[in-house]
């Protein structure tokens, strides 16, 4: 079967696969129904089976039934994280046919509190450790949604709801990311979206009721869906480290036994550095998954003899691509090319990809350009914003509608190439496997600081990203400690910059424009300065 064959195949499968799901919840009760006494969850050392964790769910259900009130918009806040609480809250939200909407309690409550005014949402769910912060967090809200808490509720949540399946097209999750104008952007997947990802990648990585996935992100991160989805789907256990844990993964991964390994690159950076990549660390391993930023060639081979019963692949995609789009499967030895970079290879599923011009008209074979992205996964647009959403999902001549990603990616030459990251098209940067826009980090710069030139720039540089943020600030007497203090407040804490620049004024290139690569080589000139003794 020739290769074009093969994809065509592949892609019927796929089909068929689909068309037999309809909701994110799907999954999860079929494997309920097979799996009963078989662990699904453990968190910290403490397991449920996917009758309890049903049970659990369908509780939290008639909770949502019970006090959302009528009419209200079908979405349900979930302020929670690293719980068994956490987990069971996303299902009941799902089980009681609503969307559901993730804060993280470790960030700044005036950024959860405006996420919660902007999606809508009438009910919300905490476990008992963010319910320490529940007052503060709806201080100032004037129609509060109606609060549940498990953990202080057991006798009360007595009811079980009966599963509410949505349609394809509703609200599955609700993200906020980093926009540009200082206002989170909220991104809205849909059941059919998420399906398409999860029936793809299930299909793939031939995940059964005996794997054991790793957990590794927080549910504001819309890899989190993978590990649960993809686990839940097929009858196996989503593993999910307590932030202890997470400091040492490496014990985490053998302790808990893990089949699937699924993480940004700078976590294993870090235990790379760490000398936790040993060969043969991790022989129970046999798929380990990284996305979020990009991969270098030289950690993949590293960890692919760290985990030799493994194979190493690398995904990408968008949230508004839904979790991944295009996937490549390293190859021990491989060098990652010019930049050092495994590819980000090709697309999941029915995905379709574009790479573009100013114009929108695909590039010559390769040629470098913009990624466009098509097909079931990508998302309706941008959560109650018609002007971004028209910007950011067109529709190319001659062709279906697209999202454009805003990364620059080298088309193949040939059709048995994989696609080639080159780099941002924009001042979007990766911290920490986070995707910030700098925009929305100046733009709190500016209203703490009273200064309108205000620049922030990743810094250091690292092989996937950034380390960190550096603030450029045109006043030499600002007063930084009060600064940090007010950002600390709004910013999740690695888009606060951790160093600050006070200048008369700011470099500006031949158009006026802020100049950052000036700014760039003047924080590379200073970390080269010699020490002064």
């Amino acid at each position: 079967m020739s290769g074009r064959h093969k994809k065509l195949f592949q892609a019927s499968v796929y089909v068929v696969m689909v068309e037999s799901r309809t909701s994110l919840l799907s999954g999860f009760l079929r494997s309920k129904e097979a799996f009963p006494d078989r662990p699904a969850l453990e968190v910290a050392g403490e397991a449920l089976s996917y009758a309890e964790l049903g049970e659990r769910a369908a509780a939290i259900a008639a909770a949502i039934g019970e006090r959302g009130p009528d009419g209200a918009p079908p979405l349900t806040a979930v302020f929670a994280s690293r719980s068994t609480t956490a987990f069971a809250a996303v299902l009941g939200s799902l089980w009681a046919g609503h969307g559901y909407v993730p804060l993280n309690p470790s960030f700044p409550l005036e950024r959860c509190r405006g996420m919660l005014l902007r999606s809508g949402c009438r009910t919300l769910i905490a476990d008992a450790a963010a319910a320490e912060r529940l007052e503060e967090l709806l201080d100032g809200v004037e129609d509060p949604p109606a609060v549940i808490v498990p953990d202080r509720e057991a006798e009360a949540l007595s009811a079980a709801a009966e599963p509410q399946i949505a349609a394809a097209d509703a609200i599955a999750y609700l993200l906020f990311t980093s926009g540009s104008t200082g206002q989170p952007k909220g991104v809205g997947v849909a059941h059919g979206n998420v399906v398409s990802f999860i029936a793809a990648v299930a299909e793939r990585y031939g995940i059964d009721e005996n794997d054991r996935l790793s957990q590794t992100f927080d549910m504001t991160f819309d890899l989190s869906v993978f590990d649960m989805f993809l686990a839940w789907e097929r009858g196996a256990c989503v593993c999910c480290p307590s932030e202890r844990q997470l400091m040492a993964p490496s014990r985490f991964i053998r302790d808990s036994e893990l089949t699937v390994w699924f993480s940004v690159p700078s976590l294993g950076a870090v235990m790379r550095k760490l000398r936790m990549l040993k060969p043969g660390s991790y022989p129970s391993l046999r798929w380990s998954l990284f996305c979020g930023e990009p991969l270098p060639a030289e950690l993949a081979g590293a960890w692919a003899e760290a985990a030799p019963n493994s194979v190493v692949e690398n995904l990408y995609g968008p949230t508004e691509a839904t979790i991944a789009c295009t996937v490549h499967r390293y190859v021990p030895g491989e060098s990652g090319g010019d930049n050092g970079i495994v590819p980000i290879g090709e697309p999941i599923g029915a995905t379709g990809t574009l790479v573009a011009d100013a114009e929108l008209r695909e590039v010559e074979p390769g040629g470098d350009g913009e990624l466009l992205v098509r097909g079931p996964q990508v998302t309706p647009g941008y959560w109650q914003d018609a002007e971004k959403t028209a910007a950011a999902f067109v529709t190319p001549p001659g062709r279906e509608r697209h999202y454009r990603t805003g990364d620059r990616v080298r088309r193949p030459r040939t059709g048995e190439e994989p696609l080639t990251y080159v780099g941002r098209m924009d001042h979007q940067i990766k911290v920490l496997g986070h995707r910030v826009e700098l925009g929305e980090i100046e733009a709190a710069l500016r209203d703490a600081s009273g200064i309108d030139a205000a620049i922030a720039i990743g810094w250091p540089l690292t092989e996937s990203g950034a380390g960190g943020i550096a603030a450029f600030l045109a006043d030499p007497d600002a007063d930084v400690p009060a600064l940090r203090e007010s950002l600390n407040k709004r910013l999740p804490e690695y888009m606060v910059p951790r160093r600050y620049e006070l200048l008369e004024a700011l470099p500006l290139n031949a158009n006026g424009k802020f100049d950052r690569k000036a700014m760039l080589a003047l924080l590379e000139a200073e970390q080269k300065a010699p020490a002064l003794t």
